[in-house]
């Protein structure tokens, strides 16, 4: 390149220092190489950019794609990676009855209730270890009771005249105690944990005593009714058809002083003492002096810790009042054999049972003992003295997450079951299903070592504090919600895993055809004709989520579809099952509950494949017509409730659930008016069902795509499948989430969800349009128009949202 500068002339001046250095040079124009540069340069730009995209597909293809002859072409899978068929066979080749008696002896050797469990997590996480299952130990500090003593006695005053202390005798003191049974080794552990009720209130009182039959809302309105005075008196209710913290809150709000809860004999059914069997362990009745142990807390009103509502009980964190979440007064369960003296001393005093009607005479169980089931109140002269001494700490508990993960980081499973118990024992709740998800987890590992790794992260849970009040369960689901509300596609629970021979499963209507299509896939123990299958067995009813179990604070909080299952039903000549008793224990399960643990190798065949299929499956195995058409069962409920008020129940459901109401049924609403409300909810299912139709199908043609071998050259094809499956398991992620509603239901803001919720005084059973049903129950029209529109909102996002 040449450079052009003016030539020194004669005249021109000599530099100095006022010279600048630096000059002003006049430089040619560059010439152009070529006379398109900008063009060619583009061109190679994007020539150079497609071979590359193009290279970097082959081998994606090439290597992770696998051959047309597997489950799924799926991109993303592990080189070494397992077909669906052999995973499959893995999962119901590998469990044992062996190893589930085994991981049993285990769980109930001892007791570990929850925050005094610390060992068995260790160990838990320790095994799930040693088969390839990546696991942690997770803390939460929370509000617990432990109990210190306790006392119940029939206290009788003499004939004379003294108002002194010592004119009252004890006429019956019991033992609150379980007997020691030499069969079975559980019962005579030194280190046994007493009857007690979680959450209870720590107490020293006396006075008389009503008989409140269920304990139910309506047991007491009836009371009320009948002129029976409660005020000061103590409740004897017995177990059954609603969750007994709210039979306590019911008394507590009357301005009852305590409870005690007894288990009638008359609600076991066929196998009883009076009907000639033999008491456990010589025969399948219940053993007499049996208690049921349990928490008290107001689970219908928010579970968890209750001092840590909506947020993680961390060290340090904001500790809110337990006002309106537990009890303020004592309670204490009972056995019915000690409960004898006590329902005996009302015998003639007050109404009768008879007096109230069919719904105080069901399944009276007791009369052959020579109880009359009068109410009371008890004379003046005859007293109860209940002690009930709680110590109240905020201490650890303690939960093992494990996590398998998969090719795609946003889509997750998780599977859950409760390690805590009320007794040592616990062979049924919780710990069958402990030993079945071990087996499980066994199983994955078995398919890890062959180089298998899942399409769709797996995160397995042991909780811990589930009796108390889902604690371990609630808690982590509040610390990790952003996490959750973005990945999570269901979640799987197991509770009781075996108890009986009865399959049973609660659901969100996105995971009915699910529960259909697996259940038919493993054979069942109790075959009638050769080949059946747990579905062939199954009368197919799936109940809608209440509460009771870890899947609360998925559904109803986060909007997670949620599953929970097992064999926990029981036949008619099925051995009575002894609900947090000393005799729910390793001896009662391998002798009555499942002898061979056979039912516990197909709840763990059941478990292991419900959980490949939603992992697996390219498309989320979700049914979004399911819950059209249960969203348009749930308001035609609602349509028949306000054209009949009162309803005739039948089933042992519907009269709890009648039972439990707050108010009267008769709805001072036009019926009119909410016809044309109600219309609205009818023309949005619609359309809701019209979009969800199209979902279903497009997802059942893409499945089939999925399935296909894709040639590595219509890498445009495969990264289209790709974004449109993506698209439609996104959609199918946010249904569930589209029915929260962030300000929570009336009097209960926890609860989030406006499809489903815990009865508000049932506690257990599953609620449907729990807002709207409770304002029309409480003759609230405004609040009632008002859950009209945000159910009718919610039904709208989530057609907005798969369309």
């Amino acid at each position: 390149m040449s450079l052009s500068r003016p030539k020194a002339g004669r005249d021109d001046k000599m530099a100095d220092e006022y010279t600048p250095l630096i000059t002003t040079v006049t430089v040619g124009e560059v010439r152009r190489r070529y006379p398109h540069q900008i063009l060619r340069r583009f061109c190679t730009i994007a020539l150079g950019s497609s071979l590359i995209a193009l290279f970097i597909t082959f081998l994606v293809s090439v290597v992770f794609a696998p051959p047309p002859s597997h489950h799924h072409s799926w991109p993303g899978h592990h080189k070494k990676h397992l077909s669906y068929e052999e995973l499959q066979a893995i999962l119901l080749d590998t469990p044992s009855p062996a190893k589930a008696a085994e991981w049993q002896q285990y769980y109930t050797a001892g007791p570990h209730l929850a925050g005094k469990n610390l060992s068995q997590a260790e160990w838990t996480r320790d095994r799930w270890e040693e088969w390839g299952v990546k696991s942690d130990v997770v803390a939460y500090n929370t509000y617990i009771n432990y109990p210190v003593d306790h006392r119940l006695a029939l206290l009788e005053k003499s004939k004379s005249k003294s108002t002194d202390e010592e004119a009252w005798k004890v006429s019956f003191e019991a033992t609150l105690k379980e007997d020691v049974l030499d069969e079975d080794p559980t019962t005579q552990l030194e280190d046994a944990i007493p009857t007690f009720h979680g959450y209870s209130a720590s107490g020293n009182v006396t006075g008389s005593f009503v008989y409140v039959n269920y304990g139910t809302y309506f047991d007491y309105e009836d009371l009320l009714k009948a002129n029976i005075s409660l005020e000061g008196k103590i409740a004897v209710a017995r177990y059954g058809g609603i969750f007994r913290g709210l039979k306590v809150k019911r008394a507590q709000e009357l301005g009852m002083i305590g409870c005690v809860l007894f288990t009638d004999p008359g609600d076991d059914g066929e196998m009883t003492e009076e009907n000639g069997y033999d008491t456990y362990p010589n025969g399948p009745a219940r053993h007499p002096s049996s208690v049921q142990r349990g928490s008290v807390q107001f689970l219908s009103v928010a579970p968890g810790d209750p001092t840590t509502p909506g947020y993680p009980s961390k060290p340090g964190v904001p500790r809110a009042p337990v006002d309106g979440a537990i009890p303020s007064i004592p309670s204490l369960p009972i056995s019915f054999m000690e409960a004898l003296p006590i329902l005996k001393a009302l015998n003639g005093v007050g109404p009768s049972a008879k007096d109230f009607g069919e719904y105080w005479t069901r399944n009276t169980g007791l009369t052959y003992k020579g109880v009359e089931y009068n109410v009371g109140p008890s004379a003046d002269n005859l007293v109860l003295n209940l002690v009930n001494e709680q110590e109240y700490v905020t201490s650890d508990q303690w939960d093992v997450i494990g996590i398998i993960n998969g090719t795609i980081p946003d889509e997750v499973i998780v599977i859950g079951n409760h390690r805590d118990a009320w007794i040592a024992g616990g062979a049924g709740d919780p710990n069958s299903g402990s030993a079945v998800l071990n087996e499980v987890i066994r199983s994955f590992g078995q398919a890890l070592e062959k180089g298998w790794k899942p399409l769709r992260t797996i995160v397995f849970a042991s909780w811990d504090g589930e009796e108390y009040g889902l604690v371990g369960s609630t808690e982590w689901v509040e610390e990790y919600l952003p996490w959750l509300s973005v990945a999570s596609v269901a979640y799987i629970n197991v509770d009781v895993g075996v108890r009986g021979p009865v399959f049973g499963a609660s659901a969100a209507p996105l995971l009915n055809k699910l529960v259909y299509d697996v259940t038919a896939l493993v054979k069942s123990p109790n075959q009638t004709v050769k080949g059946q299958t747990v579905r062939d067995t199954w009368d197919g009813y799936i109940s809608t989520m209440g509460s009771g179990s870890d899947f609360t604070a998925f559904q109803d909080y986060a909007g997670i579809p949620s599953l929970s299952f097992g064999f926990e039903g029981e036949a008619e000549d099925s051995p009575i099952y002894h609900y947090h008793s000393n005799y729910d224990s390793y001896h009662w399960m391998a002798e009555f509950g499942d002898p061979g643990f056979i039912y516990h190798k197909t709840m763990a065949q059941v478990l292991g494949l419900t959980i490949a299929k939603l992992s697996e499956s390219p498309l989320i195995a979700l049914n979004a017509t399911d819950y059209a058409d249960a969203l348009k069962k749930y308001v035609k409920q609602v349509e028949t409730k306000l054209e009949n008020p009162h309803p005739e129940p039948s089933t042992e459901k519907e009269i709890f659930e009648f039972r439990a109401r707050a108010v009267s049924t008769d709805v001072e609403i036009d019926p009119d008016l909410f016809k044309v409300l109600l219309a609205r909810l009818y023309q949005s299912v619609g359309e809701f069902k019209a979009a969800a139709i199209k979902l279903d199908l497009r997802a059942d043609k893409l499945a089939k795509k999925a399935n296909e071998h894709i040639p590595w050259w219509k890498w445009i094809s495969k990264l289209k499948l790709l974004h449109q499956v993506r698209l439609t398991n996104t959609k199918y992620k946010n249904i569930e989430r589209a029915f929260l509603y962030q300000p929570g239901l009336d009097s209960r803001p926890w609860f989030k969800h406006v499809v489903f919720a815990p009865g508000l005084w049932t506690g257990y059973a599953g609620a449907v349009f729990p807002g709207l049903v409770e304002s029309i129950d409480n003759k609230d029209l405004d609040k009632a128009l008002a859950w009209i529109d945000i159910i009718d909102h919610c039904i709208n996002t989530a057609t907005k949202s798969i369309e």
